[in-house]
């Protein structure tokens, strides 16, 4: 994995005093902040342990409206797991198998690009352009991308008690027949995931209620409240993952767990979809991150 990218890009839409979300270079790429108060963390220099499972474009840390870190980065019973990544387990190209980016196996990103954008509203915007390689795709030799994505993280500022954060994949082959998938079993998972820190009293609900995680994915009404004492002194607080209205498959499945992983959106699941080199692969989904409560009423009324 190379050096990732040449220029930053610094763009503003009618700046003004009141744009509250900043971005400053960091070492290892892009620290985020809101009054001074550190938000997330985009890595874009390669980032290894031990010299294995070398990743970039991905968060981590993601800091809750309290200061309190609430991702995980290279913990010990996962080590491929990054922070708030977008990751398969399988990618295909005609009949071979290529790599697997989301154990991090014959997988490489470059990231091409790089631009933000300070909106007058507040809002902070970070569009990437990022290529896929992989050993086990050459072309005279040499690796060549297979995959484009580009991704566009609109970091809202804090309202009342939460923040919202936008994410949107975009995902064109750049080779014919290419296809990807989730893991090769009945979790199928793979995805939008999220690697957090969670407190031995976590509980998950949606609109119908309380949600009970299984081995396999769990059906889903659209988003995931993942609460309990995940602030600093252990105080109350929580993640909420938002499936988008426009996503594929919507309402998609998600994997969760009580410990030790990730939580995670697993589209397309087992089975394999293509990804074409006209139109791109399109994933929405929204992170609410707030203190306290929040309730099913205003969550709604957030997402609508």
């Amino acid at each position: 994995m190379k050096q990732v990218f040449g220029i930053i890009f610094l763009m503003t839409l009618g700046f003004s005093v009141n744009a509250q979300i900043k971005m400053q270079k960091s070492e290892g790429g892009l620290l985020f902040t809101e009054n001074n108060e550190k938000v997330l963390f985009y890595q874009i220099e390669p980032k290894s342990k031990d010299g294995k499972y070398e990743r970039c474009n991905y968060i981590h840390p993601l800091w809750g409206v309290d200061g309190t870190v609430l991702t995980e980065d290279f913990p010990a019973d996962h080590l491929h797991h990054r922070g708030v990544f977008w990751a398969w387990h399988q990618i295909w190209i005609g009949n071979k198998q290529i790599g697997d980016p989301w154990k991090i196996e014959d997988f490489e990103q470059d990231i091409t690009d790089v631009e933000f954008i300070a909106q007058k509203n507040g809002q902070g915007i970070l569009k990437t352009q990022v290529e896929w390689k992989s050993e086990k795709w050459k072309k005279q030799g040499e690796k060549v991308p297979y995959l484009k994505e580009n991704t566009s993280i609109t970091i809202h500022p804090k309202t009342a008690n939460y923040r919202k954060l936008d994410f949107e994949i975009r995902l064109l082959a750049m080779e014919e027949n290419l296809k990807i998938g989730g893991s090769d079993d009945v979790k199928g998972y793979s995805g939008f995931s999220i690697r957090m820190v969670l407190p031995e009293d976590v509980l998950f609900t949606g609109p119908a209620g309380e949600i009970e995680p299984l081995n396999t994915a769990v059906k889903s009404a659209g988003y995931v409240n993942i609460s309990g004492s995940l602030l600093d002194g252990n105080k109350k607080g929580g993640v909420v993952l938002v499936d988008d209205p426009q996503n594929p498959d919507y309402p998609q499945n998600w994997i969760l767990r009580k410990k030790g992983s990730m939580q995670n959106a697993a589209y397309p699941g087992r089975g394999l979809i293509p990804v074409s080199t006209v139109h791109p692969l399109v994933l929405k989904y929204s992170l609410l991150v707030y203190s306290g409560e929040l309730s099913d009423k205003k969550i709604q009324d957030i997402i609508k």
